[in-house]
């Protein structure tokens, strides 16, 4: 079922693409506006997951996560953890690539949304103010230091995606 929920999640996917896109358009270079937009609204996306749309679907089901859960808990630590550094290509190339997979396992049918969506039942509009109103994640500066983008290839390694290098 494709109804509002699915809607407003999946056109926030689109956006956030868009940002994205808008971030690495000109090779070699990065957009630091579009990509600050890019990582602000990421953040906020992943919180109304966890924070909303997450607990809300263990709550429908008596107590019982999703199935998917674990795995978009997952690729949500890793996509945080590589905000966290200064953009590069590398950087890049692997957020592109576990968000083409995290997308998918949420916005396919029978995915991840349209259980959120079959389950709402007549609480579609209460979610779906919920989503709207979520509030902006702080957003840190980025941190340069090594250890930081050593851990955020650890957890991307334990979601199990690859850190992608550039050439």
């Amino acid at each position: 079922m494709r109804g509002a929920l699915y809607q407003y999640l999946a056109g926030d996917h689109e956006r956030l693409d868009s940002l994205f896109q808008r971030a690495i358009a000109t090779p070699g270079e990065i957009d630091a506006e579009s990509y600050h937009e890019f990582r602000k609204g990421l953040l906020r996306h992943i919180a109304m997951e966890e924070k909303i749309v997450l607990p809300a679907i263990a709550r429908w089901q008596g107590g019982k996560k999703a199935d998917i859960a674990e795995r978009l808990r997952l690729d949500h630590g890793a996509l945080v953890a590589l905000l966290a550094p200064p953009p590069t290509p590398s950087i890049l190339l692997t957020i592109r690539s576990i968000l083409e997979v995290h997308n998918e396992l949420e916005e396919r049918e029978g995915g991840f949304y349209e259980l959120f969506e079959g389950l709402a039942g007549d609480e579609v509009e209460r979610m779906l103010a919920q989503l709207k109103s979520a509030p902006p994640v702080a957003v840190l500066p980025n941190n340069d230091k090594p250890e930081v983008l050593d851990a955020a290839k650890k957890v991307v390694a334990r979601a199990g995606h690859e850190f992608k290098v550039a050439s």
